[in-house]
């Protein structure tokens, strides 16, 4: 395993919710990193976002880890969810809340 694999492992351990995205949760500095952190505010899911625009190392070396070409990448519990397109589309059928608390992350739930 590479160097930058075992980085890469390391801050998917780190946290049970980790996005890799352009920007940080609080300024992402891309519309889907933008999306993907509003559905995991508005959901209050506590995650850990890592800015690839601060290593390009990381920015690339995650594409190879997970075979996936574009960013924000999210991974719940050290497995990859998805892409933006991917959360979105879960969120907005129910899916994305059912994984998470299947894996025992707390989500705010809408009052009915």
């Amino acid at each position: 395993m590479t160097d930058i694999n075992t980085r890469i492992e390391n801050e998917i351990k780190s946290q049970d919710v980790v996005v890799f995205m352009k920007g940080t949760p609080q300024f992402p500095m891309c519309g889907f990193s933008g999306q993907v952190a509003q559905i995991l505010n508005y959901l209050g899911v506590d995650y850990k976002g890592i800015n690839v625009l601060e290593d390009m190392e990381i920015r690339e070396g995650i594409k190879a880890y997970s075979n996936w070409p574009t960013i924000p990448q999210v991974y719940v519990k050290g497995e990859f969810v998805g892409g933006c397109d991917i959360t979105r589309e879960m969120f907005q059928s129910g899916e994305l809340q059912q994984l998470l608390a299947e894996r025992g992350i707390a989500v705010k739930t809408a009052a009915a």
